[in-house]
C-alpha cells in the first residue's frame, strides 16, 4: 500500500484525474511533511501554506478536459526566483524582508499547468556556492544522511523532493546548481539548453551560464515539468532550440533515442583533482548498461581542463555582483562579500576578453569531441561532503577553492550551454546516492532524455527513499484524512 506521496507527479496528478484524490488532499498531505520535516533537512525559507490551499481548491475545479499531466501536483518554488507577492530573500538575510511585484516567466508557467506551490526551497546566497547555508533559513540537508550537505544553490528544492515534501521542484542552474544537489541527494536534475527556458522578465541572461529547470524522482516527471516551463517568450536574449513533436514528456515514455556514440571521461576538467573510485564506479556502470543497449561508448578527452578554471572564475567574480543596497553589505556572508570584492576589480576590458578567450576554449572543446552524440562524465569528484566543511576554517578563499575541486564537472556544460543531466546510477558501500552527468548536444534535449529514461529503465528504475522518507505517513499524523493507495 502506498502514501500519497509514495506517488510521483505523474501518478498523483493521474490520481487526481480519477478521482482518487483530490489536489486539497494531496496539498494538506505534503503540508503536514513540510511541516513535521521541513526543518530537518532545511528544505524551506518560507511556507505559503494558505495560498497553496486556495490555488488546490482552484485546481480542483478546473474541469478534466482543461488538465494538464501535472494539474493539482504539489510543488515548490527555489528562493531565488521572483514569485509575486511571496517573500523572497534570495539565501541572504540582505533580502530578508524583500517581496517581488512580478513573477519570473517559469512561476507564470507552472502556475497555469494547475501546480500548487507549497513556498520557496532553500538556496544559497544570491546563487553564489554549491552549499546551501545562510542566515535565512535552516541548512539544506541530504536526507539520506543529514550530516551531510543537499548541495546548492538548489539544495532546498534537492532536500524536499529527496525526503518526500513536494514529488517536482523548480530549481535554476549557473554552475551545476540543480544538478549537483540531485547528484548528492539521488535525484534527477535537468540544466535545459541555453535558451529553451525563458530567464525573464528581469535580468540580462548572465553571459548565458544561468537557467531554470525542472527536479524530480523519474526522468519522465522531470521532462513534464520541462513541458511546462519550455514555452517561447518574446525578448529572450538567447534563440529557444524549441520543443520537440509531442513535448518532451513524449520523448521519455519512448525512451529510444536511436544507436549513440558517447564519450566517456572521468578527469576532472576545472582542477587538477582525483576522482573518488565511487564516482568513477558509477561512471563505469552507466557506460555498461548504455553498451547493453546498443550504444558505443569511446573514451575521449574533456572538452576543456584546468586552464580554463581562470577564466571561470573571473565570470563568477562578476556575477556575484548583483545589485544589493549598499546599507546591507554587511550582512552578507563571508564568502559572497570575497566574490563580489573580486568582481568589483575586474574592469571592462578584462571582462570582455575573458568571455572572448573562453569562448575560443569552447570552441576547442567542441571539436575535441566532435562525433559524439553525448558525454558521460562523474556529476562530482566526491560522493558527498558534510554540512559546514566547504566554510569550515572560516577563509572564504579556500571555501571557494574546495567547491572548485569538489564539483569540477558541471560549470562547463553552462559555458558550453548544452543540455546536462545528473543521474542516480551509482551509490557509495553505504548506500548514499552518486550521480553521474549525460550531457548532449545544444538543443538535442529531447534525445537527452530519452536516453536518460532508457538508462533509468535499464538500472531498474531509481525512485529510491531514505529512511526519513516514512518517518512522517497518514498513519500517525492526526487528523490527516487522506488514506493509503494502490498505484
Amino acid at each position: 500500500m502506498a502514501e500519497p506521496h509514495d506517488l510521483t507527479a505523474l501518478e498523483q496528478a493521474a490520481a487526481i484525474s480519477r478521482g482518487e484524490l483530490s489536489s486539497v488532499e494531496l496539498v494538506e498531505h505534503h503540508l503536514r511533511r513540510v511541516a513535521a520535516l521541513g526543518d530537518t533537512v532545511g528544505a524551506f525559507v518560507t511556507v505559503t501554506a494558505e495560498p497553496a490551499r486556495e490555488a488546490a481548491r482552484a485546481a480542483d475545479a478546473v474541469p478534466p478536459d482543461e488538465r494538464g499531466p501535472l494539474h493539482g501536483v504539489p510543488t515548490a518554488i527555489k528562493d531565488l526566483t521572483l514569485t509575486a507577492g511571496v517573500r523572497t530573500t534570495f539565501g541572504s538575510a540582505a533580502f530578508a524582508d524583500f517581496v517581488p511585484p512580478v513573477d519570473a516567466d517559469v512561476v507564470r508557467f507552472i502556475r497555469a499547468a494547475g501546480l500548487v506551490s507549497l513556498g520557496k526551497t532553500t538556496t544559497s546566497e544570491l546563487g553564489c556556492s554549491l552549499y546551501s547555508e545562510g542566515h535565512v533559513a535552516p541548512p539544506a540537508r541530504n536526507p539520506w544522511d543529514l550530516t551531510y550537505t543537499a548541495g546548492g544553490s538548489s539544495g532546498g528544492a534537492a532536500s524536499a523532493v529527496a525526503a518526500g515534501l513536494i514529488p517536482v521542484a523548480q530549481g535554476s542552474d549557473g554552475g551545476g546548481s540543480l544538478r549537483i544537489p540531485a547528484g548528492l541527494c539521488g535525484l534527477i536534475g535537468y540544466k535545459p539548453s541555453r535558451g529553451l527556458v525563458s530567464g525573464g522578465p528581469v535580468g540580462f541572461g548572465a553571459f548565458g551560464l544561468p537557467t531554470h529547470g525542472p527536479m524530480g524522482r523519474t526522468v519522465a516527471d522531470v521532462a513534464a515539468l520541462l513541458d511546462v516551463m519550455a514555452q517561447p517568450v518574446p525578448g529572450e536574449p538567447y534563440l529557444s532550440p524549441g520543443a520537440p513533436p509531442g513535448g518532451f514528456l513524449a520523448a521519455a515514455r519512448a525512451a529510444a533515442p536511436g544507436r549513440l556514440r558517447i564519450g566517456r571521461f572521468t578527469a576532472a576538467m576545472l582542477a587538477e583533482e582525483p576522482v573518488h573510485p565511487d564516482c568513477v564506479a558509477a561512471v563505469d556502470r552507466a557506460a555498461d548498461l548504455l553498451a547493453a543497449a546498443g550504444h558505443e561508448v569511446v573514451e575521449v578527452s574533456p572538452p576543456l581542463g584546468p586552464a580554463a578554471w581562470p577564466l571561470f572564475e573571473i565570470i563568477w567574480y562578476v556575477l556575484a555582483l548583483a545589485p544589493v543596497p549598499p546599507e546591507r553589505e554587511s550582512e552578507l556572508l563571508p564568502l559572497t562579500r570575497f566574490l563580489r570584492a573580486r568582481g568589483a576589480g575586474v574592469s571592462a576590458g578584462t571582462l570582455s576578453a575573458t568571455l572572448g578567450e573562453l569562448q575560443a576554449q569552447v570552441r576547442l572543446g567542441a571539436r575535441r569531441t566532435d562525433g559524439c552524440d553525448l558525454l558521460l562524465c562523474p556529476t562530482l569528484c566526491a560522493p558527498q561532503a558534510p554540512v559546514g566543511w566547504f566554510s569550515a576554517d572560516g577563509d572564504p578563499a579556500t571555501d571557494f577553492d574546495r567547491q572548485r575541486r569538489f564539483s569540477p564537472y558541471c560549470a562547463i556544460f553552462n559555458v558550453t550551454g548544452e543540455p546536462s543531466v545528473s543521474l542516480p546510477v551509482g551509490a557509495t558501500a553505504a548506500g548514499l546516492p552518486v550521480g553521474i552527468l549525460l550531457t548532449g548536444r545544444y538543443g538535442d534535449d529531447a534525445r537527452l532524455i530519452a536516453t536518460a529514461a532508457e538508462l533509468e529503465n535499464s538500472s531498474g528504475g531509481w525512485d529510491r527513499h531514505p529512511a526519513i522518507w516514512r518517518a512522517v505517513d497518514s498513519a500517525n499524523v492526526k487528523g490527516s484524512g487522506v488514506g493509503r493507495l494502490t498505484p
